[in-house]
């Protein structure tokens, strides 16, 4: 059984079976409190899944892009969980849940996908998906809404992202699994450099 995690956006928790199947949600669309709505939404998610914290044998985590803070709480606690029953966390990225969604609800469309969420500061994360790909061909990168057509050139589809299923990021891994796929390098996509910096240091934005 998985237990999945993203506060890439809001606060979103799941439990899947090994097999794919659904067996609990709870979603907190909040997207500031993640630290006050994580324990919650976990409780809330095996509470409807009619299962115990014993019987989960993996956490999924959402890695982002997200804001520094929200990513950190999210990932924090699919570790703490983790290491609490001696089980192992899979890191994965959230845009991979949203485009696996997408997919899920477009069985006909063929094509590329474009996955934006918003950065804040008048940008966008963006990641491209080809046919048939359950990772990122490339992304997820900063641009402006003005510099996204530039970009991404071959774009058959796209969906602006206001919210990350962890049912789909826990799906998105399995289909990922079932391929042979190693999972995500295990560290937090900010895209940029936290707001909060020691006193007297320069902050730093990269791309």
């Amino acid at each position: 059984m998985l237990l999945a995690l993203d506060t890439s956006v809001g606060t979103d928790a799941a439990v899947v079976s090994a097999h794919g199947r659904i067996l609990g949600q709870a979603r907190i669309a909040d997207g500031r409190h993640h630290a006050e709505s994580i324990g919650g939404a976990i409780r809330d998610a095996l509470d409807a899944s009619g299962l115990a914290a014993q019987h989960i044998t993996a956490v999924v985590a959402g890695m982002g892009p997200g804001p520094f803070t929200g990513l950190r709480v999210g990932v924090a606690a699919a570790r703490a969980f983790a290491a609490a029953r001696g089980i192992g966390v899979v890191p994965v990225a959230s845009h991979d849940a949203i485009a696996h969604e997408w997919r899920s609800q477009h069985l006909e469309a063929a094509g590329t996908l474009l996955v934006t969420t918003d950065a804040r500061r008048r940008e966008l994360a963006c990641s491209i998906y080809p046919a048939g790909w359950v990772i990122a061909a490339e992304g997820p990168v900063l641009l402006s809404p003005d510099e996204v057509d530039g970009h991404f050139t071959d774009v058959s589809h796209r969906v602006d992202g206001t919210e990350v299923s962890a049912a789909h990021l826990a799906l998105a891994w399995l289909d990922r699994a079932a391929l042979g796929l190693e999972p995500d390098e295990d560290r937090l996509i900010y895209l940029r450099a936290p707001d909060a910096v020691p006193s007297g240091a320069p902050k730093r934005v990269t791309r």
